[in-house]
């Protein structure tokens, strides 16, 4: 729930897209009186012409060639902090699940226990003056327990009593906590046959360390406003000396934020593959009572642990002994209070929503409370909502269809293997395996979380989150030490995105991105294997990127590259980070072609897989033309349309900093690394997209 962040998350887990479509729904809460949203237009079969501009030269600017007019004319909805395809998709998600949600909430067809939980859950949230009249007695319990903290063991237990296994559910490629760490239960990259526990650093209420440390104007300007914005919590809670305490407790996260990791150093998998006993704590991360914070966390069985971010372990724990108690049980007042807001009164609610979607995202107007309500059930009891979406809106024949695909993709990537000919026989085996052992979900899961031990009120939205959190972190306690499951799934099916789990080697294409325009039975083959099936191979691609390339088909960190091999490799991606580092989004601001290398290889080797199995299912015949466009056209330009993405400058300038992908734009422009654009569009030396042959990135 809370709008932390871990400051550098390890890239375990890779998505198609960022959840800056749904960053205003997870933020945003207060009460909001309009009426139901304008229906949605319907969206066009195959390449949309209208929203191309053929005024511009496919080699100047392919994002704006294809999206040219779309781009000048689409308006960002003000509730949100960015539009276009896939925020449209998820707008019609949310829409369904809504439906869905009211039902059960009325009771209507509802047979299964878990489906009345969701139902009541969304009944509970929607009832604003239950939560008006319940204030934040819910929260007096861990307030008081805050207020009579006496000592550093004391202070130590309430810090591992709040610890969560805060992995968001909408962005599987971010690792959320305002907790002082955060805990992530996985498979072992050493030992692939269990899971262990992940300590992350954490204890940030912004998005990552910059913002507290940056020294550009903007980023002043922001922390004066957060301070402004802890004030007005603690006045809310009626809590005295607000703007000293406020200065203090950001002061606090200043110092945490200086013993965090970069985002291009968590990303490092080899230098963040820290195993460390539950007894090392105590001689590597001196200050922390830790046997009283792992005894308060549920963890004091747990013999083993990856510290992460060792630096920032040890650098906060050294903080719990060094600031003064009292600034402590500041902090946590406000973190607490903070983190629940979206539940409290409306005034706290739209306090949480004036900084973290005005001020941090650039959204002008707080969302429908339906859309908080159905995020917020999404978040918490997602696979009772995800059964009744995907038996609703995910037919058989949709499943058959898209595993049909994925199946093309895969053999296509294991062809591209076998014709690589800087690659030794030794390692070509090893990757083809790897492939060939790739565990796909479509859809949705085959097996569902039981909520059955889980109490969800009618009339108690602040509890009903709560216990759904604990809930959550009970179950992943439980599943530390026990065999791994590589058929589990990390997004619902109701997320508009996909995922890649190279520790898991395993892929999820949830139910909802397989639809149109993403995945459309009426399109043609150029337009699906552009659209979808680019997705399914930066999935796939994502098993063989800057990190995903060093686990073997079991899920273990080890290297099975020749060395030569690997020279190759890295070379190669170090032509990709510069070439996207030369991208320039906003004339203070640049991509970071090293934080934003996994998708861009994903990127690159993707679509080149998907345009291989797109001539592999024409079976020799020549594509059918539309409007003019022939199949290999219709391909590239549905590939770049399935990009089309606005943001609001706030947002863009936050996904820049902690974001692994690229802006959109830049995404779309993917096409000039592969040989067949150039053909398909006649693009030529001169033209600002143009590459010569062998400054085009060719990785897989």
């Amino acid at each position: 729930m809370g709008a932390g962040r871990l400051g550098g998350m390890p890239r375990l887990l890779h998505s198609l897209i960022p959840s800056s479509t749904l960053i205003a729904l997870a933020i945003a809460a207060a009460d909001c009186s309009r009426g139901a949203p304008p229906a949605l237009a319907p969206a066009a079969h195959g390449v949309d012409i209208t929203g191309m501009d053929r005024s511009v030269k496919p080699g100047d600017d392919f994002f704006a060639y294809a999206n040219g007019a779309w781009d000048r004319h689409a308006q960002i909805p003000p509730d949100r902090a960015s539009w276009g395809v896939g925020a449209r998709l998820d707008e019609e998600a949310t829409e369904h699940t809504r439906a869905l949600l009211e039902g059960a909430a009325a009771g209507r067809a509802t047979t299964r226990p878990d489906e009345r939980k969701a139902g009541d859950y969304y009944a509970a949230y929607m009832n604003d003056a239950a939560i008006e009249a319940r204030g934040i007695t819910a929260l007096k319990p861990q307030l008081d327990r805050i207020a009579a903290i006496a000592d550093r063991r004391a202070l130590a237990r309430e810090l591992g009593s709040a610890l969560r296994a805060d992995v968001d559910p909408l962005n599987a490629t971010n690792f959320h906590t305002d907790r002082l760490f955060g805990l992530w239960v996985a498979q072992d990259v050493n030992d692939p046959t269990r899971n262990t526990a992940y300590l992350l650093q954490g204890g940030l209420a912004m998005p990552d360390r910059d913002y507290y440390l940056a020294d550009s104007p903007h980023m002043k300007d922001i922390r004066e406003k957060y301070a402004a914005h802890v004030a007005t919590v603690l006045d809310l809670a009626k809590i005295g000396d607000v703007q000293a305490k406020a200065q203090r407790i950001v002061a606090l996260e200043t110092k945490i934020a200086r013993t965090h990791a970069t985002r291009e150093e968590s990303g490092d998998v080899n230098k963040a593959n820290n195993p460390w006993t539950r007894d090392a704590f105590s001689t590597k991360a001196r200050g922390l009572d830790w046997a009283s914070y792992f005894a308060a966390a549920g963890l004091d069985r747990q013999a083993a642990f990856v510290a992460w971010h060792p630096g920032a372990v040890a650098g906060e724990s050294a903080l719990v002994r060094s600031e003064p108690i009292d600034v402590w049980k500041d902090y946590l007042t406000y973190i607490t209070l903070d983190r629940w807001s979206s539940l409290l009164p409306k005034a706290f609610a739209v306090a949480r929503f004036d900084f973290y979607g005005r001020t941090l995202s650039g959204t002008p107007e707080i969302p429908d409370r339906w859309k908080r309500a159905v995020a917020s059930a999404n978040a918490a009891i997602g696979d009772a909502v995800g059964q009744m979406y995907s038996a609703r809106y995910f037919p058989p024949a949709s499943k058959q269809a898209a595993q049909a695909m994925v199946a093309d993709i895969k053999a296509a990537f294991v062809a591209r293997i076998d014709r690589l000919d800087w690659m030794s026989p030794a390692t070509k085996s090893q990757a083809k395996h790897k492939v060939e052992t790739l565990i796909v979900g479509v859809g949705y899961p085959d097996t569902w979380r039981d909520y059955s031990g889980l109490e969800i009120s009618k009339d108690d939205a602040l509890g009903n989150a709560m216990r759904a959190e604990d809930y959550d972190y009970k179950l992943r306690l439980k599943e530390l030490g026990q065999p791994i499951d590589r058929d589990e799934w990390w997004m619902t099916p109701q997320t508009v995105n996909a995922v890649n789990l190279p520790i898991q080697n395993a892929l999820n294409f949830p139910a909802a991105i397989l639809q149109p325009p993403f995945f459309d039975a009426e399109a043609t083959n150029a337009n699906n294997y552009g659209s979808i099936g680019a997705v399914i191979g930066h999935e796939v691609s994502h098993s063989f990127d800057d990190q995903g390339s060093q686990f073997d088909a079991s899920g273990r960190l080890v290297n099975w590259w020749t060395p030569e091999d690997f020279t190759h490799f890295k070379a190669a991606s170090a032509r990709l980070v510069q070439q996207y580092s030369a991208y320039r989004p906003l004339p203070d601001a640049a991509v970071n072609g090293q934080q934003t290398l996994g998708e861009n290889i994903a990127d690159v080797a993707g679509l080149a897989a998907a345009y291989d199995a797109y001539r592999l299912s024409l079976k020799g015949q020549t594509a059918p033309v539309q409007a003019s466009f022939t199949g290999d056209q219709q391909f590239f330009i549905s590939f770049a349309q399935s990009w089309r993405d606005k943001f609001r400058e706030p947002l863009l300038r936050q996904l820049l900093l902690t974001d692994g992908h690229s802006p959109s734009q830049y995404r779309a422009d993917t096409v000039r690394n592969l040989d067949p654009w150039y053909a398909a569009f006649q693009v030529s030396p001169g033209e600002r997209l143009y590459l010569a042959p062998s400054d085009r990135v060719r990785i897989w």
